[in-house]
């Protein structure tokens, strides 16, 4: 009995020095800033007023992983000297590019910040994590395009917390997302990452994420500083090229691309802000008071801190030729109200840029002050200088947890849309006992821009293979290859035609190459590659039941496939499990219900091209189709579904009312399904011009054959309002139309209300 006590006894001392090694006593309080019990406004005046210029200045750079690790590749193997060097005596702002293979490197770095520097001032971890931490071996999930085709918000912040706690898990405090940007041209590379062309979409599933990456406390060990980017109107650049300018009058940036920013802050409380490379109206982002003070600080109540994008301030400089010098960039910058840089000038260059601006009175102490307090600020709420270090035995925990993966599984199947589905081809039926697989991409394991490049997926046709029965033969031809030689190319489609004549069904997955999408891989058309055009007419000339699947990052121009296909798969990138959610659609195992958070054109000539549109916004052309390939919000099922019973009550409110509307769906199919139920409105006598419809609410139902249910929406009067002739947000008396239905043009039910 002795013996056991003295065993438990030993291991109760263990315990408490394992944890004592991970969570240090606290350094005893000298200074009113390192007093946890006072409010963080008064640490951060304490703290500021002990400063000397240059560890303010140090506060706002951002310095690179390999300046304080030694790495390997993408990440960080173990903590170098060169942490001790760059940290010197003064500090540093930030860290990026470090991506620690373990919470040991990033405790090492943080331990020599808090020890020997003069303040002890604590280094914030900044990371990219757009769908996934891209660390090395991280949950990887659906690229956000794909998140936002799930229209199921509860998933998204799931995937958020996920996110989150495997960063924190490796002492990474910040995340380089999400991308709140409307992608309304879709010739734009960066379009993957958006939440698609909606504002109400993009608002709900960017709420969503930032509350799931910031946690219920900011502080605690699963959660990250959510950073909405890119800050502002970023998304429907010039000819769709990457940093060109924007012009747009500030209502319509009001309505739609700054409402999506707004609720991130006003109901997410997001902390963290990018500036856009770009210029809004002759004004780069980066430079513009109004964006940065005005609306962000003082109208909507920001208290976090901004950062450039990369090497944005510097293009004051040298691209816009706003500014003269780094000085004056610098100053320009900081006055409008930015905060950190992003690599933009060499540390030593940022130093005496900004010490030259004070000097010569371009920059007022007072605004390089507002800058370090908005830097410190988030510190203290990440509880940094209280808490520094994080426990190392987590990553062990929650890192790439089968959970984690079932959840990425999930918004995978999830976020799959069937665009075209002629003669019920799909699901595959028992009826089929052969399948050729044919394309390069079915066999690529791409997971999405901004994921690890390290890892990898799974391909479509590993998973059907993986997933067919005993009595399904899958087999695979790539019918192109990268080899541009005639003789070749000719005998890899041969080879792909003689499979698809030897088998029951195709499956031909087309798209694009990882060459052509992504962040600087903008396009000039939207059509599919010279290889696949060839591919996919060869394989429907053999007359066999073909279903397309689309591996993509954009809305492309398949008129003709959506004329000659029986059916079309839109599957995106989906991350690590994507060709295992496409199976599962494939095969029946799922029933599709994704929606399209973007509009498919029929051309680029139609560009921009979104379904919430001004009514003279017609599209009218003398040589093609004025509609929409694929309108946005379309998606079938292996289900069908019956609208009914439209209730809006009361049919009178008053401008700050709401009114409240129901509908009754019932599945008429034969499988269980779920449907996504879509509410858009038409105000439609108005002081300005607004949208012929616009999304206001959606709702996931599963219904089992034959089962009805009812689905009801809560409009609010905030979802009223538009910018009048005054530039004032107010409800004007009225009638509106409500529109609910499938998608945004297969509309079921309709009625109206008035607001009086």
């Amino acid at each position: 009995m002795n013996f056991m006590k003295k065993k438990n006894a030993a291991i109760l001392v263990l315990l408490i020095l394992a944890f004592c090694s991970f969570h240090a006593p606290k350094a005893p309080v000298k200074y009113p800033y390192q007093n946890d019990a006072l409010p963080i406004e008064k640490r951060v005046a304490d703290l500021l007023s002990r400063m000397t210029t240059a560890e303010k200045i140090r506060q706002l750079d951002m310095y690179r992983g390999h300046e304080v690790a030694h790495m390997q590749g993408h990440e960080a193997s173990s903590y170098s000297d060169s942490a001790r060097i760059n940290i010197g005596t003064e500090g540093i702002g930030s860290v990026h590019d470090l991506y620690p293979l373990t919470a040991d490197i990033t405790n090492q770095i943080q331990r020599y910040a808090v020890e020997h520097t003069r303040l002890g001032i604590p280094v914030l971890f900044i990371e990219e994590g757009l769908h996934g931490y891209s660390g090395l071996g991280s949950t990887s999930f659906p690229v956000p395009m794909a998140l936002a085709g799930a229209w199921d918000t509860a998933m998204v912040h799931k995937a958020g917390r996920i996110i989150a706690t495997e960063m924190r898990a490796h002492g990474v405090h910040m995340v380089l997302g999400p991308v709140l940007c409307l992608p309304r041209d879709p010739r734009w590379g960066r379009v993957e990452e958006t939440y698609g062309e909606d504002p109400y979409l993009a608002a709900a599933n960017g709420v969503a994420m930032v509350k799931g990456l910031q946690g219920s406390k900011l502080s605690n060990p699963d959660a990250v500083l959510a950073e909405p980017k890119h800050f502002a109107v970023h998304g429907i650049p010039e000819a769709g090229s990457n940093m060109a300018p924007v012009n747009m009058g500030e209502r319509e940036a009001r309505s739609s691309f700054l409402y999506v920013f707004e609720k991130a802050i006003k109901e997410g409380g997001a902390l963290g802000m990018m500036a856009a490379y770009s210029e809004l109206d002759g004004i780069p982002c980066v430079d513009n008071k109004w964006l940065l003070k005005d609306v962000l600080r003082k109208e909507w109540g920001f208290k976090g801190f901004v950062l450039s994008d990369l090497g944005a301030i510097k293009m004051s400089y040298i691209n816009h030729k706003v500014a003269d010098s780094p000085a004056d960039a610098m100053a320009q910058t900081l006055t409008a109200g930015l905060d950190m840089q992003f690599y933009d000038f060499p540390h030593d260059e940022f130093k005496t840029a900004i010490i030259q601006a004070l000097k010569s009175k371009q920059l007022a102490a007072t605004e390089l002050d507002r800058a370090v307090s908005d830097v410190l600020r988030v510190k203290f709420m990440l509880g940094l200088f209280d808490h520094p270090y994080i426990d190392d035995t987590l990553i062990k925990k929650v890192f790439h947890t089968d959970a984690s993966r079932q959840a990425a599984l999930k918004l995978a199947q999830e976020g799959i849309s069937l665009l075209k589905n002629d003669n019920s081809l799909l699901p595959l039926s028992a009826d089929v006992h052969s399948v050729a697989v044919i394309g390069p991409l079915a066999a690529s394991t791409y997971l999405g821009g901004y994921a690890n490049e390290q890892s990898k997926g799974v391909a479509i046709f590993d998973a059907l293979k993986q997933k067919a029965g005993s009595d399904m033969k899958v087999a695979y031809e790539t019918g192109y290859s990268a080899d541009t030689s005639t003789v070749k190319q000719k005998e890899n489609l041969q080879k792909a035609v003689d499979l698809v004549n030897q088998s029951d069904v195709a499956i031909v997955v087309l798209g694009e190459d990882i060459k052509e999408v992504g962040e600087g891989k903008d396009r000039s058309n939207l059509d599919l590659n010279q290889n696949q055009t060839r591919l996919i007419e060869a394989i429907q000339k053999t007359g066999k039941p073909i279903a397309v699947v689309l591996f993509n990052g954009r809305p492309l121009c398949i008129n003709w496939v959506a004329k000659k296909i029986p059916a079309i798969v839109e599957s995106w990138f989906l991350g690590e499990t994507g060709g295992l959610a496409v199976a599962d659609v494939l095969l029946g195992k799922v029933n599709p219900s994704g929606k399209l958070p973007m509009t498919f054109p029929r051309s680029v000539g139609q560009l921009p091209y979104y379904y919430d549109h001004k009514p003279t916004s017609r599209h009218v052309y003398v040589d093609q189709d004025t509609s929409a390939l694929f309108p946005f919000g379309h998606g079938l099922s292996y289900s069908s579904f019956q609208y009914s019973d439209l209730h809006i009550s009361p049919a009178n409110i008053p401008l700050n009312g709401s009114v409240t509307i129901s509908i009754t769906v019932k599945n008429t199919g034969k499988v269980e399904g779920t449907e996504v139920v879509q509410l858009y409105i038409r105000d439609v006598i108005a002081s300005v011009t607004t949208p012929v419809k616009a999304l206001k609410g959606f709702n996931r139902i599963s219904l089992k054959p034959g089962e009805s249910g009812k689905v009801q929406f809560k409009l609010n009067h905030e979802e009223l309002m538009l910018w009048n002739r005054q530039m004032k947000q107010v409800v004007e008396p009225g009638e509106f139309n409500v529109m609910v239905g499938s998608s945004s043009e297969d509309i079921r039910q309709k009625g109206s209300f008035w607001v009086r």
